[in-house]
């Protein structure tokens, strides 16, 4: 069966325009890449509301709840590896200061028999709309377009 995800975008307007909140993967393969390395902070559910899941994996990735505001369905991609993302846009804005992520143990080097922590997401940033565009992951790039057709005129 499909893993399924929930994300959460959020957006504001800032002096260059419409920005997004991303955030890098952390760990040792995305160490050193940045271009196709970040993602918009989402995770896996099985049993809950996509809605849900999606504000609570924002808060386990960024440290802190999202903040309020009506939220928007952006709709559901389909990632190269299969998982369907639902993702959900809300406009507000995130003080970076306060950006903690959780993390997850992974054998590294692999095969090495020794286990390391490291963060789900190492780093996070507000850029415009077409940088991020460049450092998302090719698959979650639509939901970009998405925002965009949904704000018209506001973008």
């Amino acid at each position: 069966m499909p893993k399924t995800s929930a994300a959460l975008l959020l957006f504001r307007h800032g002096s260059d325009g419409l920005e997004v909140l991303i955030a890098h993967m952390g760990g040792p393969f995305w160490a050193r890449k940045d271009a196709g390395a970040w993602s918009i902070p989402k995770g896996e559910y099985t049993d809950e509301e996509p809605l849900a899941a999606a504000r609570r994996e924002f808060a386990e990735e960024m440290g802190s709840p999202p903040p309020g505001g009506e939220p928007v369905a952006l709709g559901t991609v389909k990632q190269s590896g299969g998982k369907s993302v639902t993702t959900f846009a809300v406009e507000g804005d995130f003080d970076l200061a306060g950006f903690r992520s959780n993390t997850f143990e992974l054998e590294w080097p692999r095969g090495s028999g020794r286990v390391q922590e490291f963060p789900e997401v190492d780093r996070a940033a507000w850029v415009p709309v077409a940088v991020a565009r460049e450092k998302l992951v090719k698959g979650q790039v639509p939901v970009l377009d998405a925002l965009v057709e949904h704000l018209g005129s506001n973008a």
